[in-house]
């Protein structure tokens, strides 16, 4: 199979969303890209239970349907001094405030804590840096199983940042990386066989760099130059496309919307609801 070189000259813009004139109670086919996502369903639905599938199918079928999946490029560094680094992509925000992110660490492919799971619960801090475009093969070598006590920053080609607070150190080609305090570590085991398979890391944000040129002027970061880059399922990574705004609804404003909306629908249990709010 053929695959292109990389576009490097492609750049995200901001565009409408995908139906700009979407009215509540609209139904999705009701649009020509609507339509033809819907008719998919006369195929249509394979179920799999989870008890059923082996470790390796059920990992491939989680990885591949929950997609994009931003990533966690994690820094840490042992009591001894040895610096660690690796991806991890069951990432995200859990609060702003206090600012607490997640992020899942497995097992090791022989059943024992990883070096980051080991590290991070020394109380000497970590980083967590997101990754962008340029050095997604830098991440990408991190991931290596390596025997433990191995430094990835030497395979990486990267550049080791002094943080303000915690000893590990921070991506300096991270356009935006974070100072953490590990803040709680839940243990994941299987509710049927009591295995321990994972561990769920909530990290206290304490310090956030970001470089300058992403800032706009509203303080936010610019998603056409961050460049920021996902996981997707077995190999493949995502880049980010066309990004579209959509404002969030408030209740003051489309009440009347809604009313309006349920009375055309007939809706009754919706309507005696509507009438009691």
């Amino acid at each position: 199979m053929f695959i292109p070189p990389f576009d490097s000259t492609t750049y995200s813009t901001y565009t409408q969303s995908p139906n700009p004139s979407w009215s509540y109670g609209q139904r999705v086919d009701s649009t020509p890209s609507g339509k033809d996502w819907v008719a998919g369903e006369s195929a249509g639905w394979k179920v799999y239970n989870t008890a059923e599938l082996d470790k390796v199918n059920l990992r491939k079928l989680l990885n591949s349907g929950i997609a994009p999946r931003p990533i966690a490029f994690v820094s840490t560094i042992s009591e001894e001094g040895i610096e660690n680094l690796a991806p991890f992509s069951w990432f995200n925000t859990v609060t702003t405030y206090p600012p607490i992110i997640s992020f899942g660490c497995n097992k090791n492919p022989v059943g024992g804590l990883k070096d980051t799971e080991v590290n991070l619960k020394n109380s000497q801090g970590f980083s967590v840096n997101i990754v962008s475009e340029p050095f997604i093969e830098s991440s990408n070598a991190t991931a290596i199983d390596a025997p433990p006590g191995f430094d990835e920053w030497s395979i990486s080609g990267l550049t080791k940042a002094k943080c303000v607070q915690i000893r590990a150190s921070r991506v300096k080609e991270s356009a935006f990386s974070m100072e953490c305090e590990l803040y709680k570590s839940i243990d994941i085991t299987h509710p049927v066989t009591g295995e321990h398979t994972s561990t769920l890391i909530l990290a206290h944000v304490r310090y956030i760099h970001v470089r300058k040129d992403m800032l706009t002027q509203r303080g936010v970061i610019d998603l056409t130059k961050f460049k920021p880059v996902a996981r997707a399922g077995d190999i493949s990574y995502m880049r980010v496309g066309d990004a579209f705004r959509i404002a969030s609804p408030t209740w003051a404003q489309d009440k009347a919307k809604i009313q309006e909306a349920l009375d055309e629908a007939k809706i009754p249990e919706a309507l005696a609801t509507l009438s009691l709010l």
